[in-house]
């Protein structure tokens, strides 16, 4: 069954489902009509006198030369293939068809100018498996992301390449093997389809998803590696964090009090601990989550925002109006992307000193050098720590803003960009680092809790230390380590740890 999407009023939570799931979908009938008007002005505007750009003009520094009524679908035709010009490894399917539903959602408000059958055919490709390939880079968000979003049109004119049933053919053989026919573009209906924020929008809303993911996962692996420390969890108390104000720190602090309840090893704390406060990487970890979990929140209802605009140009606005504007600008996004990118550095950052912490002898308040039962003749977690180091710093290095590198294109006509797709593409391998380095502190928590023997944990951590155990054995001697921490990061990626340790946080109120 198809999910029913509602221009305008589609929320994250169904964003998120298209995204992880092959769920078909379909616009809702009602908008229609809308569209259908919209199409009938444009139509109209591409015979009539006044110059309309990208109607009856060229585009960008060519909108002052006119095209004849006759050209018309060349003149679309020759776009989308002049446009297809991006490089590259191609986008995951995922965010392909995410992109996809994002221009249905787009198109579906009825002020685009495009023919019903061009959401039709988008919709019975993501029915049917048609997925276009569609190269990562040659984006600059502006004007649209004109590269990536061509190559997606391409495949609807039967031209570029496609994945259909696992194979990569070319766009005209995916759609006939699929039962699909090529459109020839109307007036308007290539700009329509190439003008506009998609591409940025799908890569920020992925890395956003990952990085929710993760932030809950960090709330585990943090209190995991509070408890192996023989951490306090007197920081984590509710006046404390009522009395800042911030939601997020007071979310964060509530799973982390939970998540610790009935600890053993916290309870030792309380009696035989010398220690006046903790290092900021425990003690903080509301402060801190807190304000990845409030920006988090923030950057989603920007993106939400996004996903349901209209950003292709120029728009009908009224029967007798259509106005070129600048829509296409992905600045919002740029900037969401650049704050999601610190959030996920920030997360590896603190995540990284937990580890360094839970590894040093001088700082993890009696437990074995690098974690090892036997330190000296084994080495224990000692580079593990390394990798968590140098995932860290790649991190940091990029975290650095992309939205404030603005450079002119095209004969300067398109004077300051935005780079909204290449800032929100980083964020698939940023979230890639920070898997790996939430996986080390998992196995490093969890080696630790074991060290604190005949003392037990609190239950949730108890479960989800039992989750990877059924993946990655405790270590005593040294092995071959690397596989370990493979496998810890595809567990770290994963929705069991949540639901055991029962953590429950929500992005969208």
């Amino acid at each position: 069954m198809s999910m029913i999407l509602q221009p305008g009023q589609v929320n994250l939570a169904q964003l998120e489902e298209i995204f992880r799931t092959h769920t078909p979908v379909q616009i809702d009938r009602a908008v229609r009509p809308e569209v259908e008007r919209a199409a009938a002005i444009i139509a109209k505007a591409a015979k009539g006198e006044p110059a309309v750009y990208g109607v009856n003009t060229g585009f960008g520094k060519l909108a002052k030369t006119r095209i004849a009524v006759d050209d018309t679908a060349t003149l679309q035709r020759n776009l989308i293939l002049s446009h297809a010009s991006g490089v590259g490894e191609p986008l995951s399917p995922q965010v392909v068809r995410l992109m996809m539903a994002l221009k249905l959602l787009s198109l579906g408000r009825g002020a685009s100018g495009v023919r019903w059958v061009l959401i039709e055919l988008i919709e019975q490709m993501l029915e049917k498996g048609v997925t276009p390939l569609v190269p990562g880079q040659g984006s600059v968000g502006a004007s649209g992301d004109l590269a990536p979003l061509a190559h997606m049109t391409a495949v609807m004119i039967g031209e570029g390449e496609a994945f259909y049933q696992g194979q990569r053919m070319s766009g005209a053989d995916a759609l006939g093997r699929a039962g699909l026919e090529p459109v020839v573009l109307g007036p308007k209906e290539g700009l329509a389809m190439i003008n506009g924020t998609q591409t940025s929008t799908a890569l920020a809303l992925a890395g956003l998803f990952e990085a929710w993911h993760l932030a809950k996962i960090s709330l585990l692996t943090g209190a995991m590696s509070t408890d192996a420390a023989m951490g306090s969890n007197a920081p984590f108390h509710e006046k404390i964090q009522t009395l800042r104000g911030h939601q997020g720190q007071i979310d964060a602090a509530a799973q982390l009090r939970a998540l610790l309840k009935g600890s053993q090893i916290r309870d030792s704390h309380l009696e035989n601990d010398e220690r006046v406060q903790d290092p900021y990487c425990l003690r903080c970890q509301p402060q801190v989550m807190g304000a990845v979990i409030g920006l988090l929140r923030q950057v989603g209802d920007t993106l939400r925002v996004e996903a349901n605009a209209v950003t292709d140009n120029p728009l009908v606005v009224s029967e007798d109006e259509i106005i070129s504007g600048g829509n296409f600008h992905a600045e919002p996004v740029a900037f969401a992307a650049d704050q999601i990118a610190l959030a996920i550095s920030e997360m590896g950052a603190i995540a990284q000193r937990r580890i360094a912490l839970l590894v040093d002898p001088a700082l993890s308040f009696g437990l074995p050098a690098f974690l090892t039962p036997n330190p000296g003749l084994n080495s224990g977690f000692m580079i593990a720590e390394v990798t968590s180091a140098a995932l860290m710093s790649e991190n940091k290095q990029k975290a650095a803003p992309c939205s404030v590198d603005s450079t002119p294109t095209s004969a300067n006509q398109e004077d300051h960009v935005s780079m909204a797709c290449h800032a929100a593409r980083r964020l698939l391998e940023m979230n890639q680092n920070l898997s790996h380095i939430l996986g080390i502190e998992l196995l490093s928590a969890a080696q630790g809790v074991r060290l604190r023997a005949p003392l037990t944990t609190s239950a949730p951590l108890q479960a989800a230390i039992e989750a990877v155990r059924q993946e990655v054995s405790a270590l005593d001697d040294d092995r071959y380590i690397s596989p370990d921490l493979v496998k810890a990061g595809l567990l770290v990626q994963q929705k069991q740890l949540l639901d055991v340790a029962k953590i429950d946080l929500a992005l969208e109120a």
